[in-house]
């Protein structure tokens, strides 16, 4: 217990005072780098005055940081063209269809490409509106053992948390919607007619992949990509993230 206080109050003091991480970059260089490499380093000091912090603090603080992370990515990826214009998010033809796409650019369907590619990612930024609170049930349940895992775990933890205990459950939810979006924005049938007018070519291999499966798990990867740029903001900055409960914990030294 005294250990797990030492590294709790080693993290609240260095989250409020961002001037201290520049003066103390020999023990960041020596710990990987970062607010969580001062905290493993913290592991071993010496115990001192510890405050009253307890474990539930702990958790509870790690999960406050965590909402905001994943409530931040999901409003990200939701919002308007939040697929669509991110280079890192944005959906493309399925890579099995990729030369169904070339081909038909050629013959002169670019625009119905362009338009199909778009509904793809707006049946994509439709379903991560309902990200948010399968992020927060799989951070509810997270168990104090758990907080200290990630803590001291590697600089992906949370993302490799989240994504075992949500990842499954994100590609239920987003299913059906990714399916109802498609067929709302045409891209079903923009898809069909595109496959339809492939198909017809002489000597082209025919395609016909399972374009809901793949814009869900492309939708699920798109997330987990933005919960890790998160992850890496409360890890190198956390007093960026700062709330009234984080405020408490991070306050106690």
């Amino acid at each position: 217990m005294m250990k797990k206080t030492v590294l709790v109050t080693s993290l609240l003091a260095l989250t409020l005072n961002q001037a201290s991480f520049a003066q103390d970059s020999t023990r960041q260089k020596s710990t990987g780098g970062g607010i969580f490499g001062k905290i493993i380093n913290a592991v071993s000091q010496p115990a001192g005055a510890s405050g009253s912090l307890t474990n539930t603090d702990i958790a509870s603080g790690l999960k406050e940081a965590l909402r905001i992370g994943v409530t931040n990515g999901s409003a990200q990826a939701s919002a308007l063209d939040g697929y669509f214009k991110n280079p890192l998010l944005k959906i493309a033809f399925p890579p099995e269809a990729q030369n169904v796409a070339a081909k038909l650019r050629q013959i002169g369907f670019s625009k119905q490409v362009d338009q199909f590619e778009l509904s793809l990612n707006r049946a994509a930024e439709d379903a991560a509106k309902k990200a948010a609170p399968v992020f927060v049930k799989a951070i509810t349940s997270m168990s104090i053992q758990d907080a200290v895992g990630i803590l001291q775990g590697q600089k992906d933890a949370a993302t490799q948390y989240l994504r075992r205990t949500s990842g499954q459950q994100l590609v239920t939810e987003f299913t059906p919607i990714i399916d109802s979006t498609l067929k709302k924005n045409n891209a079903t049938k923009y898809y069909s007619d595109l496959v339809n007018t492939y198909n017809k070519i002489p000597f082209v291999q025919k395609a016909n992949p399972n374009l809901t499966a793949y814009a869900t798990g492309k939708a699920v990867d798109g997330l987990f990509i933005l919960v890790a740029q998160e992850e890496e903001k409360i890890r190198e900055n956390p007093a960026a993230r700062v709330t009234d409960l984080l405020k408490k914990v991070f306050s106690k030294q």
